[in-house]
């Protein structure tokens, strides 16, 4: 009983924080669109650094239509998956993250420059199987390892998905963009500090 007022509580909380993102879109975005630096502007972000990359990233992941801008429609289907959505789409939009350039695959360069990103965002100091502090080269590697199952050095979704199930090490490491809403609500706070 205790579980479902909590579940209730958590749902009740992530609506009235969509409602005021939905509310602040409509107000600074009369046009209907929002474009990369709105983005930013809109959660808070500076123009430079680990979080406008990050920022960058999750712009594109929302931009469904690829036509460099979220409309209103993107907006609330990409909210109702931060705050909503089930592992396998959440894994489905982080894999669209770390496909920086579209094809479909993720090689080593664009894994390897989120894990760096994600380093200096989260500033990691250890992994959570140990005290060895491993280096983006060696995460990037692990991950590689676990999740190209056919050896080819690109990641497809589907091998995405399926190694990020299967590994809760990898799943771990892929946190941050695993909790998209985590960081919508930490940029939404900063922006309201």
């Amino acid at each position: 009983m205790g579980q479902t007022q909590q579940t209730e509580n958590s749902d009740q909380i992530d609506v009235k924080v969509i409602q005021g993102m939905y509310r602040k879109f409509v107000k600074e975005c009369p046009s209907g669109v929002l474009f990369l630096h709105e983005f930013k502007r809109f959660f808070g972000v500076a123009p430079t650094g680990e979080a406008s990359e990050y920022a960058e990233n999750m712009f594109r992941a929302f931009d469904r239509n690829g036509d460099n801008t979220i409309d209103f429609l993107e907006f609330v289907a990409a909210l109702n998956l931060v705050f909503r959505g089930d592992l396998e789409h959440k894994l489905r939009w982080s894999f669209k993250v770390y496909d920086k350039d579209g094809n479909g695959f993720v090689d080593r360069d664009e894994l390897k420059s989120i894990i760096y990103t994600l380093y200096r965002i989260k500033k990691v100091t250890k992994t959570d199987i140990g005290e060895t502090k491993l280096t983006v080269d060696e995460v990037t590697d692990r991950i590689l390892s676990a999740v190209d199952s056919d050896g080819d050095g690109h990641i497809s979704m589907e091998e995405f998905i399926q190694g990020a199930q299967q590994d809760p090490w990898v799943l771990n490491m892929l946190k941050l963009d695993m909790n998209p809403a985590g960081w919508v609500l930490e940029q939404q706070r900063r922006a309201h500090v």
